[in-house]
């Protein structure tokens, strides 16, 4: 039996290490391509020409959103998996006391929270119908709350909240089905999050992947009334 997976934001860092274990695990994967001008995923569709399809997508953008999930339909009726790791951070920098960008705060927030929720709403009932009926949200601890240590970060942070909050409430519709959403903290990793690489993170991106797809596989240590909120390691996070 085929099974089938989305996962966004799939171009580079952390979506890409997602797809790649995910098709070592045996998925056919939908990866959402946004930066066109990065080639790894057509290297990586040499070595699986028949169970990874690339999809134009921008979680930011409603037509977009529902073009990719057309696309995916015409090839599969169950998702076992959806992955909504695309993210953006804007400014990681200004405090309370600092002039701040509010147009950016709304860009950041359409991506990080209304994005992920644009692709669930869109591709819910293919997860509906799958056997895992699995969501999987990248959150990261800078969305919690009762943890809350820093002085900048709006725009990320409160995004990562909402994104927390936004995956309660779908849950709340998936656990009636016998389903599940699973929030993550991948961890510090070398990335290009923030616009441009960055090389002073102890984690390169595999080390998470690979750890996840472990999550993936066995999705049922985690069910409960509410959705798991753990880092990488499947160690609590406090919301």
């Amino acid at each position: 039996m085929t099974r089938y997976a989305c996962v966004t934001g799939a171009d580079r860092g952390l979506g890409f290490e997602i797809v790649k274990q995910l098709l070592a695990h045996g998925y056919t994967v939908f990866a959402g391509r946004y930066h066109t001008e990065w080639t790894l995923l057509d290297d990586l569709s040499k070595t699986y020409p028949d169970r990874l399809v690339a999809v134009d997508l921008d979680v930011s953008k409603d037509a977009s959103v529902a073009q990719a999930a057309a696309a995916i339909r015409t090839r599969t009726t169950s998702l076992e998996v959806l992955v909504n790791n695309s993210a953006i951070t804007g400014d990681n920098v200004s405090t309370i006391a600092d002039p701040l960008d509010f147009d950016e705060m709304l860009k950041v927030y359409n991506v990080n929270a209304v994005g992920a929720l644009r692709v669930t709403n869109a591709l819910y009932p293919l997860v509906a119908a799958g056997t895992k009926k699995l969501i999987m949200n990248i959150s990261s601890e800078a969305g919690s709350i009762g943890s809350c240590h820093r002085k900048g970060w709006f725009a990320y942070c409160s995004s990562k909240a909402a994104l927390n909050m936004m995956s309660a409430i779908t849950h709340n519709n998936l656990k009636e089905i016998g389903g599940q959403v699973i929030l993550i903290q991948p961890g510090w990793m070398k990335s290009w999050l923030s616009g441009h690489y960055r090389d002073e993170a102890p984690l390169t991106p595999d080390i998470p992947a690979a750890h996840l797809i472990g999550i993936i596989e066995s999705p049922e240590k985690y069910k409960g009334n509410s959705p798991a909120y753990i880092d990488y390691e499947g160690n609590p996070l406090p919301f």
